[in-house]
């Protein structure tokens, strides 16, 4: 059931606070762009983005290596706000700059085997508010997709996705060639060990 597998805190973050983490994010953060091997040809990722994790954690997705760097004060800010107000623990997270409306996310599921079955993930949003849209899907060798469901993600809001979200749904955030401000999406993990 999308109501239960998707929770949507549009308040999250109060919109003053929420503007001093997006100011120290963009500046702190050692943002990086990578490229991936997609039928034979590279291509640069449409954003940049960054891992910070515990000690030894790494984190790997579409064949690429990513080695943690050191927990930041923002990001352990926000971790600690999590853990207070959602009693859940996580000990990495992706951070991602999507730099305008031309910077994307295509469509995806967060299901790699290192954080388990029904993971829990808890995505901040800061900066200029974007669509995410997901779509029900089903993977082997019969895959198939439903229509996709917008939503919209403002500045200081916090999608809570568990249960069943990264197993039968996928994610996208589309482009918006409108959009001219930053945002930066932080997808809190617990990767296991």
């Amino acid at each position: 059931m999308i109501a239960t597998d998707f929770l949507l805190d549009a308040d999250f973050i109060p919109t003053v606070t929420a503007d001093g983490y997006l100011k120290e994010l963009l500046t702190q953060i050692e943002w990086r762009q990578d490229t991936l091997r997609i039928y034979g040809r590279e291509h640069s990722i449409p954003r940049l983005h960054q891992w910070y994790a515990d000690k030894d954690i790494g984190y790997t997705w579409s064949g690429l290596d990513m080695s943690p760097q050191n927990w930041i004060t923002p990001l352990d800010s926000l971790r600690e706000l999590l853990r207070e107000k959602t009693g859940h623990r996580f000990n990495s997270v992706l951070a991602n700059l999507y730099r305008d409306g031309n910077d994307s996310m295509g469509w995806h599921a967060d299901n790699e085997p290192e954080l388990g079955n029904e993971p829990v993930i808890a995505s901040i949003s800061l900066g200029a508010e974007r669509d995410f849209q997901i779509r029900k899907w089903k993977k082997g060798a019969n895959k198939r997709h439903g229509p996709a469901v917008n939503m919209l993600l403002p500045h200081g809001s916090l999608l809570l996705m568990s249960g069943a979200s990264q197993r039968d749904w996928q994610h996208a955030l589309p482009k918006r060639r409108r959009i001219a401000l930053p945002r930066v999406n932080l997808t809190f993990r617990l990767i296991g060990h």
